[in-house]
């Protein structure tokens, strides 16, 4: 068997993003796809990369996940992350989890340590307690932003649908030398939800999907509106079919939107190492490495490419 040229791809949330956060979400989503490029360089697996790359985004306060989550309506921070491994369809998700720094790390624990597949709130508290994960002061994961516009949002005259459109969930896919396929997914959620909402983010098929058969897909936007067309593997369906990955991406989006007005954003990796990344949003940052080439960009049609050694000789001087 020929070995597989390693992809990934990430993305740090589909909506608006607002200009003095550019350069933050550019630099953050290129940093997180060459963390998890350089483990699939060494022969490390998909699902490695894709955790470590999710990981990199949940420390990161630019991204609606881990540090820098939205707050529920009582201002508290509940976050939602899932975990699949295309091989044998093995899959790990956390819903409602507060007071940890990483859901994605517990999310893949809950794939490898138990025979279940989504652990929620308290009990995924207990589980993280007996895997020895540190527990974090709720306040830690807040941001300045966050608490401004959770109170934005709790005036009588607020929108908070005007906020929800600076989204902001991350995910990545990835193919390694194997050539097997995993995707992760983490997120904050929507600000100002009420206690208990869980969105797409944590449901398999909803918020990612992985299956070597076909390829890996990672979804963000409305969360509602990705539940109702199981937007992960209506994409790998559409892969399945026979079209690309970006066709099969602009198929789902397409439909999400004419169907039930969602709007939101995919990153898309198939069996052959095939890629894209597509978004019926304003925005979406993403970035992608496939043959030491980094692929990165914010805006529908802008695409910026460096090489890898240059990347990461930019990436110790800071962008």
């Amino acid at each position: 068997l020929g070995r597989m040229k390693p992809v990934i791809v990430v993305h740090g949330g589909a909506g608006q993003i607002f200009k003095e956060r550019e350069e933050g979400c550019r630099a953050g989503v290129v940093r997180a796809a060459l963390r998890g490029y350089a483990l699939l360089k060494q022969g490390g697996s998909a699902v490695d990369a894709v955790e470590e790359a999710v990981r990199s985004m949940e420390d990161d306060p630019h991204f609606n996940a881990g540090c820098g989550s939205v707050l529920n309506e009582k201002g508290e921070v509940e976050m939602d992350a899932i975990i699949m491994d295309g091989k044998n369809l093995d899959s790990g998700a956390v819903s409602a989890v507060k007071c940890i720094a990483n859901p994605i790390k517990l999310a893949r624990l809950v794939m490898e340590k138990t025979k279940h597949m989504l652990l929620t709130d308290n009990g995924a508290h207990l589980f993280a307690q007996a895997m020895g994960i540190p527990e974090i002061p709720g306040e830690k994961l807040i941001t300045e932003r966050s608490r401004e516009r959770w109170k934005k949002n709790l005036e009588p005259d607020s929108n908070p649908e005007e906020f929800q459109k600076d989204l902001g969930t991350v995910g990545a896919v990835a193919i390694d030398s194997e050539g097997n396929v995993a995707c992760a997914t983490s997120t904050g959620g929507l600000s100002n939800k009420m206690i208990g909402r869980v969105g797409d983010t944590a449901c398999i098929g909803s918020g990612g999907y992985a299956d070597n058969h076909s390829g890996a897909t990672s979804t963000t936007g409305h969360g509602e509106s990705i539940m109702k067309v199981v937007l992960a593997r209506l994409i790998l369906n559409h892969m399945e079919q026979g079209m690309s990955p970006e066709v099969a991406a602009d198929t789902a989006l397409d439909y999400m939107r004419t169907r039930v007005g969602g709007l939101g954003g995919v990153i898309v990796v198939n069996k052959a190492g095939e890629w894209a990344a597509r978004f019926s949003t304003k925005q979406m940052s993403w970035a992608t490495v496939k043959d030491d080439n980094l692929h990165y960009g914010i805006y529908a049609g802008e695409k910026h490419i460096k090489s890898v050694d240059e990347a990461l000789a930019s990436e110790s001087e800071g962008f």
